[in-house]
């Protein structure tokens, strides 16, 4: 379960960090940028995602994310380690918030992944009547880890030159 982090000014909820019971998911920083850069530049990681960004690509990257909105960087807390990226889009796919997410391998299999994106879902779903996910067809641990939180397959398509999956969730009625 997702829970906010301290109260910012004016007691309303700190909503740029969000906390699980392993990971903080909090605003990219400076310090950030290596790992950051590396979730850009990996193989293994851009498998399903086009492949390694270009250089110059991953400089102007590397001058936006930190501290860009719905940019969380998702780091462990037993050891401040960084593992990945999570990002929340609000109004992205046909005015619906999407969520995406990408994890250095060092860190797979450890349900990291799982723990971060249902934390970051079930925040956006407290605003947004639905979230979804896009990964390739072929992506069968990404597509587990949306099943996994309960999002559904809503629809397939062609994009990128890939066959692509959409996952949606709702919110739930009150």
């Amino acid at each position: 379960m997702a829970t906010s982090s301290a109260p910012a000014a004016g007691d309303r909820a700190d909503r740029t960090t969000l906390t699980t019971e392993r990971l903080l998911l909090r605003p990219v920083r400076a310090g950030d940028v290596p790992a950051v850069t590396r979730l850009w530049t990996d193989p293994l990681v851009r498998r399903h995602l086009g492949g390694p960004v270009t250089e110059q690509v991953v400089r102007i990257r590397q001058r936006r994310v930190v501290g860009a909105p719905g940019v969380h960087a998702v780091v462990r807390t037993s050891d401040r380690t960084l593992l990945g990226l999570v990002t929340l889009e609000p109004d992205a796919r046909d005015g619906e918030t999407e969520v995406s997410y990408q994890f250095l391998p060092e860190h797979w299999g450890h349900g990291y992944a799982r723990e971060a994106v249902a934390a970051a879902v079930g925040r956006a779903l407290e605003s947004a009547p639905s979230v979804v996910a896009v990964t390739q067809e072929a992506n069968d641990r990404s597509r587990r880890l949306l099943e996994g939180i309960g999002m559904t397959h809503a629809e397939s398509f062609v994009e990128y030159d890939a066959h692509q999956v959409l996952y949606r969730k709702r919110r739930e009625p009150l």
